[in-house]
């Protein structure tokens, strides 16, 4: 699970890192990203901004609408539910990211580890994004089965972006058969399953306050 991540780099080297058009514009995000909050998305060959999560309603114990809670990571295991189905096979993305947190240790005494690549300072993780009417277009990140350091500590983590827009199919036509295309779905999720994993990451602890508040959030 991912709940903070760090993008460090400025926009226009994320554009030609990963050749896309800048759209940003005049965006206004910080060098910390947290759920709920907008974030830097490679989408259809443009860099632009969206909002880290999707909207997830819920209802009070009176029927009443509560405020949107951002469900920023997508497990790959859930590929295949209505929620995240049609943004996995027809939206996906590039999140570009130089480090991103884990916190670990007991509730009220966690430290926050930044972990990130040694052979790049830049970096993209795999991720699906929609347009939402509460928060406009928005994005999360896509979770796999840890691997080396990060493995240590935590069994999830963000998938790797390598050919992961490249692997996407094109978009499903009116007339495909619906077999074919539950087919089709079948093989992208195996697909996405057996995304390499990265084999190492450096670690850096942290003192985290409250770290804990941001754990737990729907998957």
């Amino acid at each position: 699970m991912c709940n903070l991540y760090r993008m460090t780099k400025g926009r226009d080297e994320v554009a030609r890192l990963f050749r896309a058009v800048n759209d940003l514009g005049g965006a206004n995000f910080g060098e910390e990203v947290f759920p709920g909050y907008p974030g830097a998305v490679v989408a259809e060959g443009t860099l632009s901004q969206m909002t880290w999560g999707f909207p997830l309603v819920l209802k009070g114990k009176n029927g009443q609408p509560l405020k949107p809670r951002p469900v920023n990571n997508t497990r790959t295991d859930k590929l295949d539910s209505f929620f995240w189905r049609y943004s996995f096979e027809d939206r996906r993305c590039l999140i570009p990211v130089t480090a991103w947190a884990e916190a670990e240790g007991p509730k009220g005494g966690k430290t926050r580890t930044w972990l990130s690549r040694p052979d790049a300072d830049l970096f993209a993780v795999a991720g699906v994004w929609r347009d939402s009417d509460e928060w406009g277009r928005c994005y999360s990140m896509v979770m796999t089965d840890a691997a080396a350091a990060a493995a240590e500590g935590w069994h999830r983590r963000g998938g790797p972006g390598s050919s992961w827009c490249g692997s996407a199919a094109a978009p499903r036509a009116r007339g495909d058969p619906p077999r074919r295309r539950a087919r089709a779905a079948r093989a992208r999720r195996a697909s996405a399953s057996r995304a390499p994993a990265h084999d190492a990451c450096s670690r850096t602890p942290e003192r985290a306050q409250g770290m804990h508040g941001l754990l737990g959030g729907p998957c």
